[in-house]
C-alpha cells in the first residue's frame, strides 16, 4: 500500500470526541497521532462570542444536512445544523452543559455494556470539567472544559423556578448535573468561561496541545473510505484540495465523525447492511445490519409563548432555567422524558414568529423519544450527503408526551409565583389542535445519536470497548455509539465517551478516577 505517512493512531473527525482523543492520545510523546477534520480550523471569531455562532449556520462551517420529508411532521424537511469545523457541534451550537440522567448510563450498562454505568462514567465527566464553583462529589475543577451556571438570571427566570417549586417540585438550588437531575427546577450550566467566551472542545482540548510534535492536525481533509486489509483497518483515504492522500495506522483507526458521517464512512468502506451496500454496487467486507440504524434525536417545541406584564431583558443564552421530569407517573423509575427550557424572550434561532415586544418562552424538549430512524448512503459517491430519515413522531406516544409538556407549561404559567409576569398565552392558544400544533412546529435540537450503537445484539455495531464488530484495529468514538439517547444535551456525554475511550485505547485507568456515588 502506497501511503503518505504512518501514525500510531488516526482519528477521523475533529468534533468534540476527536478533540478530546487528540489531546489524550498524544499526551505520550512516543505515540504519533493524526487528527483529520473535513472542515476548517476554528479561527472564525464568531465561534467564541455569545451570539455570533448563530451567524455560522448554513455557512461552510456547517455540513448543511437536511432530513428527508417527515410524515410525522406533516411532510416537512428539517435543516440539520452540524459543525464542519474543528470543535464540531461544540463550535456552532449553544454550549448547554447537561450530562444526562444517571439512569441513562445504568441502562447502557444493563444492555450488556459493562463499564458504562453512572458509577463508571461519572469520573470521566469530572475529569474534563473545570467547574466554576469548585470540585465536589459530582463536579471536577481541574479539567480543560469551562463550566458555569447561568450567571445573571432574569427576574422572570427566577419566577419560573419559584412557580415550579409551587407545583411541588424541588428547587431553587437544583443542580441538573448533581445528585438528582429530575423533578427540580434550577439554573442551566454552560461551557462558557468566566470572561463570557464560549469554551468549545477545540479551544479546551485541542488548542492547548497543538504544539506537540507528535500530534498532526490536518483540516479540509475529506475522508472517502477506510483502508481495510484482511478485516483489519490499516489506514484512511482522504481528499484535500483535490488531491487524494493515504495514511497508515500502526495501531488503530478511530472514527469520530459523528452520528451521520461515521456510519456513512463505514458503509462506503464495505462495513454495514449487506443488502443496502449491494444495492449500490459496493463490496461487503462485514455484514453489520445495525450500521446507520437506531437513529434517535431530541425535538424541541420552540414556541410556547406568553405575553409578559413586565419588560423582558435581552438574552444571550439558549435558556436560563429549566426542569426535567416525567410525562407519566408510571415512568418514575425511568429516565425523565421531558426537559423544559425557559428564558426571557426568544433566542435568535427560534422560528420567525413575531410576538409582542415583551414575552417569555417555554420550550418543551422530548428527551426520551420512542421514534427511531436511520441513515443510509445516497449513492456510492463519497461527496454525496447521506440520506437522513429520523422518522420523527412516528410513534404516537411521542406526540402525547409533547401535549403533556404543553399542559405542564400552562400549569407553571398559571401559578401565583408567575402571576406578576403572565399577561396571557400567545401560542399555542386556547382553541388550538395540540397534536397538529406539535406536528407543525417541532424542530430538532441537533442531538442525533445511536447509528453505530454499542452492544451485543444483532444490531450492535461496536462492543463495550467501542471496537467495531468483525474488524480489527477500528473503533467508533462519538454520539453514534449511544444505544439510547441521554436525557439532556448530548455534548457533555460525547466528551465523556471520548475521555473513557482514551483509557480503553491506551489500556490505562487513572487511579484518581475512583469514585463511589450511590
Amino acid at each position: 500500500m502506497n501511503v503518505d505517512q504512518t501514525f500510531d493512531y488516526i482519528i477521523v473527525g475533529g468534533g468534540s470526541a476527536g478533540c478530546v482523543l487528540a489531546n489524550r492520545l498524544s499526551a505520550n510523546s512516543d505515540r504519533r497521532v493524526l487528527l483529520l477534520e473535513a472542515g476548517s480550523a476554528d479561527t472564525d471569531p464568531r465561534i467564541y462570542t455569545m451570539m455570533g455562532f448563530v451567524q455560522l449556520w448554513g455557512t461552510d462551517l456547517d455540513w448543511q444536512f437536511m432530513t428527508e420529508p417527515q410524515p410525522g411532521l406533516n411532510g416537512r424537511r428539517i435543516p440539520y445544523i452540524q459543525g464542519k469545523v474543528l470543535g464540531g457541534g461544540s463550535s456552532i451550537h449553544a454550549m448547554m452543559y447537561v450530562r444526562g440522567n444517571r439512569r441513562n448510563f445504568d441502562q447502557w450498562n444493563a444492555l450488556g455494556n459493562e463499564g458504562w454505568s453512572y458509577q463508571d462514567v461519572l469520573p470521566y465527566f469530572k475529569r474534563s470539567e473545570n467547574y466554576e464553583k469548585g470540585e465536589d462529589t459530582f463536579h471536577g475543577a481541574s479539567g480543560p472544559m469551562a463550566v458555569r451556571e447561568c450567571w445573571n438570571p432574569s427576574p422572570v427566570a427566577i419566577a419560573f423556578i419559584n412557580a415550579v417549586v409551587e407545583l411541588g417540585y424541588g428547587g431553587p438550588e437544583w443542580d441538573f448535573n448533581g445528585v438528582q437531575q429530575e423533578n427540580g427546577a434550577g439554573l442551566f450550566q454552560f461551557n462558557i468561561t468566566p470572561n463570557q467566551q464560549r469554551s468549545s472542545a477545540a479551544s479546551a482540548f485541542l488548542q492547548p496541545v497543538l504544539n506537540r510534535p507528535n500530534l498532526t492536525v490536518i483540516t479540509n481533509a475529506f475522508v472517502t473510505q477506510l483502508l481495510v486489509e484482511e478485516k483489519r483497518a490499516v489506514g484512511v483515504e482522504y481528499i484535500q484540495h483535490g488531491q487524494l492522500h493515504r495514511v497508515q495506522a500502526k495501531e488503530e483507526v478511530i472514527l469520530s465523525a459523528g452520528t451521520f458521517v461515521s456510519p456513512k464512512i463505514l458503509m462506503l468502506s464495505g462495513i454495514g447492511p449487506s443488502d443496502h451496500l449491494q444495492s449500490l454496487g459496493l463490496s461487503v467486507i462485514v455484514d453489520l445490519p445495525g450500521v446507520g440504524q437506531n437513529l434517535q434525536d431530541h425535538l424541541r417545541l420552540p414556541n410556547i409563548i406568553y405575553q409578559s406584564k413586565q419588560p423582558m431583558p435581552p438574552i444571550e443564552l439558549a435558556a436560563e432555567v429549566g426542569l426535567f421530569t416525567h410525562t407519566r407517573p408510571d415512568m418514575d423509575t425511568a429516565p425523565p422524558d421531558l426537559q423544559i427550557n425557559f428564558s426571557a424572550g426568544i433566542p435568535a434561532w427560534a422560528p420567525p414568529t413575531v410576538p409582542p415586544e415583551n414575552y417569555s418562552l417555554f420550550v418543551p424538549v422530548l428527551i426520551q423519544p420512542q421514534s427511531r430512524g436511520e441513515v443510509k448512503l445516497r449513492s456510492p459517491n463519497p461527496q454525496d450527503l447521506p440520506i437522513i430519515d429520523p422518522q420523527y413522531l412516528s410513534v404516537a406516544d411521542d406526540v402525547h408526551a409533547y401535549i403533556k409538556g404543553i399542559e405542564l407549561c400552562r400549569r407553571i404559567a398559571e401559578t401565583q409565583a408567575f402571576a406578576d409576569f403572565n399577561a396571557g398565552e400567545i401560542a399555542p392558544g386556547a382553541n388550538t389542535d395540540l397534536e397538529q400544533f406539535v406536528r407543525n412546529n417541532v424542530l430538532t435540537i441537533w442531538h442525533p445519536v445511536g447509528t453505530c450503537k454499542m452492544g451485543r445484539d444483532a444490531m450492535a455495531v461496536v462492543d463495550s470497548q467501542l471496537r467495531v464488530h468483525g474488524i480489527a484495529g477500528l473503533r467508533v468514538v462519538d454520539a453514534s455509539i449511544m444505544p439510547t439517547i441521554p436525557s439532556g444535551n448530548t455534548n457533555a456525554a460525547v466528551i465523556m465517551i471520548a475521555e473513557k475511550a482514551a483509557d480503553l485505547i491506551l489500556n490505562t485507568q487513572t487511579p484518581s478516577l475512583t469514585a463511589s456515588v450511590r
